[in-house]
């Protein structure tokens, strides 16, 4: 039987069409060793869950305020300077981590601010903190 013409005229031309039989047959293979090689879960893992409550433990707030008229304060309440010196060394002995923040207050004497800035590192405070300094950020503008 011979061949249609059209046949015969692309005969020597290259097929333009993609062949995808190989391509499908990886894919296949593929997928079979992907469900081959994942193992199927026999049993139930049991994860504890969390309950509920806070996550991080609230920070005790340690402040050393001095007013107006340079009484000294440790976390709202006054108190005199060995009195002070004993709550700072209580916290120093505590926990070495423990941050002491200092307020003074902006018409505080310096003498003040200075006695209570040595008695906080006399007390073997670590770490301790500057509070409230934006306040006076436009201080030598004001004048």
């Amino acid at each position: 039987m011979p061949y249609p013409a059209r046949a015969r005229q692309n005969a020597g031309r290259p097929l333009s069409d993609l062949n995808i039989t190989p391509l499908i047959d990886v894919m296949l293979v593929l997928l079979i060793m992907f469900i081959l090689a994942i193992p199927i879960a026999a049993h139930a893992l049991q994860v504890p869950l969390p309950t509920g409550g806070p996550s991080n433990p609230i920070e005790e707030t340690n402040v050393v305020h001095i007013d107006a008229s340079d009484r000294l304060f440790w976390n709202g309440a006054e108190m005199d300077r060995q009195d002070l010196l004993n709550q700072l060394a209580g916290v120093a002995a505590m926990d070495s981590q423990a941050v002491v923040r200092f307020d003074p207050d902006g018409r505080a004497s310096y003498a003040t601010s200075a006695r209570t800035l040595a008695l906080i590192k006399d007390s073997g405070v670590e770490n301790f903190a500057f509070v409230g300094n934006e306040r006076y950020r436009d201080f030598a503008r004001a004048r």
